[in-house]
């Protein structure tokens, strides 16, 4: 669109709506080229990203997921991965051609590198739900990859939930930063992925520094650095022969949900995280494939996680792998986060507070009562009379009874769920 006259310059049809495939994600533009990808991991797509001309819209690369390396650009020569080194493993992690239609959704955020020249993102979940129907790694499901913006060609790919079985999307933001580890200073890629565990990534080959959960977790115990793979505790697998597998932590709605981006303050060298505090129960079943259906395959209840509250935001140390403060919130924490150079980080909950807090400490400063819960992201401008203000979208959509169904609040719109919503 022309942003003087706003005509149409050019359109380009890029996803197929018959095999379940849209495009939520926010166009990228980086150099040359719009990068976009597809959504639709609960409806059994083959999952890609493509490179469109910025100038004619024109399609210049298209690349998937998963599948044989000469569809995921995954070129001899280019690849430099530290894990993951063996030809077509997006195939070979996969029964038959489950991997055709194994989900690999892009619908999160991207970040680039203008140094290596390279786009990081991350890849949603398998389908379906239920993992006894796709034994195997399924790669490069739940994944970060890094590519060349100009021709798509894959540079590395590390995966950070093996055969998911438990719908941890790895689509939230890829937070680049430079962070001393060990005596030295290190050019890394930050995560706080919905398994629970936050990754501190060497990003130039996927190398992984640090792995530490920053909440409740339970399906694995750690992430081995030598081989860059969860610890898995046995017990917490799915499937429709294990029947309702109880006290998984996190839910599926992540430790962290990828619609509510951390913030990275380069003052306190520290990652500010809104988080959720929630485990459930998983009862995976058997589905039938039908393009451009729902292909999920489980019911999942979830509960609130230890210590009985559903959220908090926490202050966290990439370089060392922990937390350095928390403000535990009765409900999950689904807003965006603002840090600034005056030490004031920003946040809001669920139940309508816009919040202040020091960036150093976590000690509260003041807090904003907005009405109504707050899942949008803070921002900061200069006003014309030269004074700098803060700003958040408030209002959330019909389901945020499922998480805050308590709150009392004036807001005329506050409709009271049955009490047995979560049951």
């Amino acid at each position: 669109i022309d942003t003087a006259t706003g005509k149409e310059v050019w359109q380009t049809k890029i996803a197929d709506l018959s095999q379940g495939e849209t495009t939520p994600v926010a166009p990228f533009i980086v150099k040359r080229r719009v990068i976009v990808g597809a959504s639709g991991g609960e409806f059994g797509i083959h999952g890609w990203v493509k490179g469109l001309d910025l100038r004619t819209g024109r399609i210049a690369w298209t690349a998937y997921n998963m599948g044989p390396d000469s569809e995921m650009l995954a070129w001899p020569g280019t690849v430099r991965s530290f894990y993951g080194k063996q030809k077509d493993l997006g195939v070979t992690t996969w029964p038959k051609d489950a991997w055709a239609h194994g989900g690999g959704p892009v619908w999160g955020w991207m970040s680039y590198d203008p140094r290596l020249d390279l786009v990081f993102y991350g890849v949603g979940n398998p389908g379906p739900y239920n993992p006894e129907q796709r034994p195997g790694d399924n790669k490069w499901t739940a994944s970060v990859l890094a590519r060349r913006p100009d021709d798509g060609a894959l540079v590395w790919a590390y995966q950070f939930t093996p055969h998911d079985s438990w719908d941890y999307d790895a689509t939230a933001e890829m937070i680049l930063a430079d962070l001393v580890l060990g005596g030295e200073e290190r050019n890394v890629l930050v995560h706080f992925d919905k398994n629970g565990f936050a990754y501190t990534l060497d990003r130039a080959t996927g190398e992984v520094l640090v792995a530490e959960p920053f909440v409740p977790v339970s399906w694995a115990t750690r992430v081995d650095r030598a081989s860059g793979r969860p610890v898995i505790d046995s017990t917490k697998l799915t499937g429709a022969s294990r029947g309702n597998v109880k006290d998984i932590c996190p839910s599926l709605e992540g430790g962290k949900t990828p619609a509510a981006p951390a913030a990275y303050s380069a003052r306190t060298k520290l990652f500010y995280v809104p988080t959720n505090n929630l485990c459930m129960d998983y009862e995976a079943v058997s589905v039938t494939r039908i393009a451009g259906t729902p292909f999920i395959g489980a019911n999942t209840p979830y509960h609130a996680g230890p210590g009985g509250h559903m959220g908090a935001f926490i202050a966290w140390d990439a370089a060392r792998g922990r937390t350095v403060w928390a403000i535990e919130e009765p409900y999950p924490v689904w807003s965006g986060v603002l840090a600034t150079a005056g030490n004031v980080v920003f946040y809001g909950t669920l139940d309508g507070w816009f919040k202040a807090v020091d960036a150093t400490t976590g000690r509260p400063l003041w807090k904003f009562k907005v009405g109504s819960g707050v899942v949008g992201n803070p921002i900061a401008y200069t006003g014309p009379d030269g004074k700098q203000y803060v700003a958040v979208y408030a209002g959330i959509g019909g389901d945020w009874f499922l998480l805050a169904g308590d709150v009392r609040s004036d807001d005329p719109a506050d409709v009271r769920p049955p009490a047995d919503f979560m049951r």
